[in-house]
């Protein structure tokens, strides 16, 4: 096989991944088509979408939190003041950010 045949037998092999690749998106995509099961109350969606929001909010707070805690073990280790305050504010803000909706709760009352 020379190189001429070798080029034109390749864009083929091609297009057929591409083809491929397409027909198995679409295939994945047309079954996920699955009605929405909503409320009739639209206050209840709404507290449906800030308890998600609350969630992400509460998840990443708790990154921040183990991020501060693990700031504050390195620096006791090494004996760094900077990093010492780091891992402290660190630890504060995921504490804040992790109780965001009871501290909203109580300023709203």
């Amino acid at each position: 096989m020379d190189k001429k045949d070798r080029k034109r037998r390749y864009p083929d092999l091609r297009r057929r991944w591409v083809i491929l690749f397409f027909a198995a998106v679409m295939l994945s995509v047309i079954p996920g088509a699955v009605p929405v099961l909503a409320s009739n109350d639209p206050l209840q969606v709404v507290n449906n979408l800030s308890d998600f929001i609350f969630g992400l909010i509460r998840a990443i707070g708790m990154i921040l939190l183990g991020l501060g805690i693990m700031q504050i073990g390195l620096a006791l280790k090494s004996h760094d003041p900077s990093q010492r305050a780091n891992g402290f504010l660190t630890m504060a803000g995921g504490v804040i950010i992790t109780f965001t909706k009871e501290i909203l709760e109580l300023i709203t009352g």
